[in-house]
């Protein structure tokens, strides 16, 4: 009697195993499927974070894709073209000007073909700046939604949080004397999930915002440097002539002799 019970048990204990093994094994979460678990959690505020998260994400590679193609950082052309232009090769710093794609070579090349054709300098001066400031305008371009989604996204954050605490208070009252926790924390976890993604939108937006702006606001001090040593060239070759005069007045009054030229 025993000996059969002991079989059947072991035959049953073999079925069991055969069916466990033959169970599909559980997959795991994906990104996918989380993704949209705290969409349907976080409700349509969510979704509009979404939708301003990708938004944002687009103006940023094409701003780096402009900033990266106009050359934006590159001081080299400018202040090569500069020091040729200093040196009496005028023709040479405004091809070597012309050539650059940064906007500061490219102001100056205006500024240097100005000087070549013999235009008054209040009115190169005007020119350039206008050119410079249309250039810099260009680079502005689209800064101003980056802005608003920064601001933005906080304060959708708080709304979905404020919206979900009244579901959950309400769903509360609802349930009148048979109060459960786990409504009240499930509620106040979904209202704070909107607070989460609202913060993890803001926050990079405004670090590429605030980057974007800085590199512009750089390369206008570029540019007015750049013009000002154009424009006042000129004085360079003065204070050196003067310095050469002290000398010969020093070698005079020193050796009696006169200077050399």
């Amino acid at each position: 009697m025993s000996d059969e019970t002991t079989t059947v048990g072991e035959a049953e204990t073999a079925e069991s195993a055969i069916q466990v093994a033959q169970l599909p094994p559980e997959e795991p979460v994906g990104g996918l499927e989380r993704l949209i678990s705290i969409l349907e959690a976080g409700g349509p505020v969510v979704l509009i974070l979404l939708v301003l998260s990708i938004v944002a994400l687009t103006i940023v590679l094409a701003k780096l894709w402009q900033f990266q193609s106009a050359g934006v950082g590159r001081k080299r052309a400018a202040k090569d073209a500069l020091s040729l232009y200093r040196q009496g090769h005028l023709h040479d710093a405004i091809d070597m000007a012309a050539s650059s794609k940064n906007p500061v070579a490219q102001t100056m090349a205006l500024a240097l073909e100005g000087k070549a054709r013999g235009i008054a300098d209040e009115k190169i001066r005007e020119a350039c700046y206008a050119d410079g400031a249309e250039r810099l305008e260009a680079l502005r371009g689209w800064m101003r939604p980056l802005e608003v989604i920064a601001a933005l996204a906080p304060l959708l954050g708080l709304f979905g949080t404020v919206l979900g605490m009244i579901t959950a208070f309400a769903q509360l009252e609802a349930a009148g004397s048979q109060v459960d926790p786990a409504i009240l924390s499930g509620g106040i976890w979904e209202a704070l999930l909107t607070t989460a993604v609202g913060l993890a939108v803001a926050i990079p937006v405004v670090a590429a915002f605030n980057w974007f702006e800085r590199r512009i606001e750089r390369l206008e001090h570029h540019l007015d440097i750049t013009l000002s040593g154009v424009f006042a060239s000129e004085l360079a070759p003065a204070r050196a002539t003067g310095s050469a005069r002290e000398m010969d007045h020093v070698g005079v009054a020193d050796y009696g002799q006169p200077a050399r030229a």
